[in-house]
């Protein structure tokens, strides 16, 4: 069993993944995905920003995107420049696991970087991330492929109250 504050082995995300509340779902190949201390996530679209965002203490605008598509093969080529990707995977967090997002190096040795926030306690959706393409000749990228990494972490106890966000249920059907 893991331990409060532990990173959730392969073994214990395998089991949470199981049952009709699963840690993740809609995974491409869950044996591929599961790595040693967290779970691969895997590319469903991209999207190019499209305008300005606005952020301020009572205001929230989100600026418009564009999908970048796929070739018949499956793969898109990225500019150098800012994306935001979306994963396939759903993700559904008890009230005592948060989970940190990383890149595959992979990705980063060709030039890209992704960028997340907190994954907390009691979120479910399939989440976005930005995409950093710095490679001055771009990269190319195929639909499903593992291009980040979740780490899940067991909090010191349950929190009370999960995430009530505005990114609550994003990207579920229904």
């Amino acid at each position: 069993m893991d331990s409060v504050g532990s990173v959730l082995s392969r073994e214990t995300i395998a089991e949470l993944m199981a049952g009709d509340s699963a840690l993740i779902s809609g995974h491409v190949s869950r044996d591929e995905q599961l790595q040693p201390c967290g779970m691969d996530l895997t590319l469903a679209a991209v999207y190019d920003i499209a305008g300005t965002g606005r952020l301020g203490v009572d205001e929230r605008h989100l600026p418009d995107r564009l999908p970048v598509a796929f070739d018949f093969w499956g793969w898109l080529h990225l500019a150098p420049g800012s994306y935001v990707v979306l994963f396939n995977e759903t993700v559904r967090l008890p009230l005592d696991l948060m989970c940190l997002g990383r890149p595959r190096s992979s990705l980063a040795r060709c030039g890209a970087a992704l960028h997340t926030a907190v994954w907390d306690p009691g979120y479910v959706g399939r989440s976005e991330a930005l995409l950093i393409v710095e490679n001055s000749a771009g990269i190319d990228l195929q639909k499903d492929a593992r291009i980040m990494q979740l780490v899940f972490f067991r909090l010191e106890t349950p929190t009370s109250q999960g995430y009530s966000g505005r990114y609550q249920g994003e990207h579920l059907a229904g």
